[in-house]
């Protein structure tokens, strides 16, 4: 597949390399900004993504084109059961060897359905060749396809314990091993040593770089007391009344305190998810703007036996999304923004679109 880089204007808006806020609540003037695509592919009328294929190549070449544009990250959903993308790390790996600087990510890895430690070293292969970029969300996972797909895979959980026990205890298994923690006995004849032996390879400061996806306030807490990043997305699986970005702006205050009272050091960092779709060619108008006209406020539902809240999504004209979103209260605490890419309009469509929110909508809304 050709890649369209050549072909775009080369923004490079200067990268954000810290969080710049002071305090628990403090909220950074600067922001990263990364797209994050689902991957989906279907051999249906008006997509141009039509096999597994075309999402993993034309994934890693949407990672080229944002690099070019300045962006600071590419992300990846992770769905098992279902025609969207699955296994990340052949994936972040071929990302990394085709970009420099652009962080690499996922937006969640299901650790239900892992082995942690098979997992810790595909993990740090694929942060070896990227030098070192890699900013891997994990968690339970969300509602899928499958029915306990995982216990498919083999894990099913043990009496008594939950499908999210399993998942937090594999993800402490999953950070001491790529923190280096003997977990296997050295064969004394072979090595002639005696002791545990730690996963190969180690890419150091792996473990600084994992977040977890919080879906509730609760589960924030538990993030920050274990000192992991926090990555929250349109999706929080609670409702108290108060609007999406309030209740989501309350998740990552609770958050910042849980890390601050467990005494961890340095910042943590906290990313929102939101679908931003500035309206500005007629291909733009074509694909969302009646969706304008009726996408602006929240959805509650029943989701897993419990009411859920559904972020809005924000479509129209760039000055306007650039006012609504300086006032997201959720995108104003956090420090990096995953805006979600309509990955079957293709390549193009979606540098073009990553591109007008850079120019137009980002620096209007005090993100640069």
């Amino acid at each position: 597949m050709r890649s369209r880089t050549r072909e775009l204007s080369r923004v490079r808006l200067p990268s954000v390399r810290g969080n710049t806020g002071t305090g628990v609540n403090a909220a950074p003037s600067m922001k990263r900004i990364g797209f994050l695509s689902f991957g989906h592919y279907q051999n249906v009328p008006g997509s141009l993504v039509l096999t597994p294929r075309d999402a993993l190549l034309q994934t890693i070449e949407l990672a080229v084109a944002a690099e070019e544009l300045g962006i600071d990250g590419a992300y990846v959903r992770v769905h098992h059961f279902a025609p969207q993308l699955a296994s990340p790390f052949p994936l972040l790996a071929a990302m990394a060897a085709r970009t420099s600087s652009i962080e690499l990510g996922t937006g969640v890895i299901d650790m239900r359905y892992e082995n942690p430690l098979y997992m810790a070293e595909e993990a740090a292969v694929a942060d070896l060749i990227s030098g070192g970029r890699l900013q891997l969300g994990v968690s339970r996972g969300s509602p899928e396809t499958a029915l306990k797909g995982y216990e498919s895979f083999g894990y099913v959980p043990a009496d008594g314990s939950t499908d999210a026990d399993d998942a937090r205890q594999k993800t402490a298994i999953f950070r001491e091993a790529i923190a280096g923690a003997g977990v296997a006995s050295a064969h004394h004849q072979m090595t002639g040593s005696r002791g545990l032996l730690a996963i190969e390879p180690q890419s150091p400061g792996l473990r600084d770089r994992i977040w977890w996806g919080s879906g509730t306030r609760a589960t924030a807490k538990w993030a920050g007391e274990q000192g992991m990043n926090l990555m929250s997305s349109t999706l929080l699986t609670e409702d108290t009344g108060v609007p999406f970005d309030e209740l989501q702006a309350e998740q990552i205050e609770v958050y910042r305190r849980a890390w601050a009272d467990a005494g961890h050091p340095g910042t943590p960092r906290v990313s929102v998810s939101r679908s931003v779709m500035p309206i500005v060619t007629d291909a733009d108008r074509h694909y969302f703007g009646l969706r304008a006209q009726v996408e602006g406020e929240d959805q509650v539902g029943y989701l897993d036996g419990g009411l859920a809240r559904f972020g809005r999504s924000y479509i129209g004209e760039p000055d306007v999304l650039a006012e609504q979103l300086a006032a997201d209260a959720a995108v104003q605490a956090a420090d990096t923004v995953l805006v979600t890419v309509p990955n079957q309009l293709g390549v193009d469509y979606n540098a073009r679109l990553l591109e007008s929110i850079v120019q137009l909508v980002a620096p209007a809304a005090g993100w640069r």
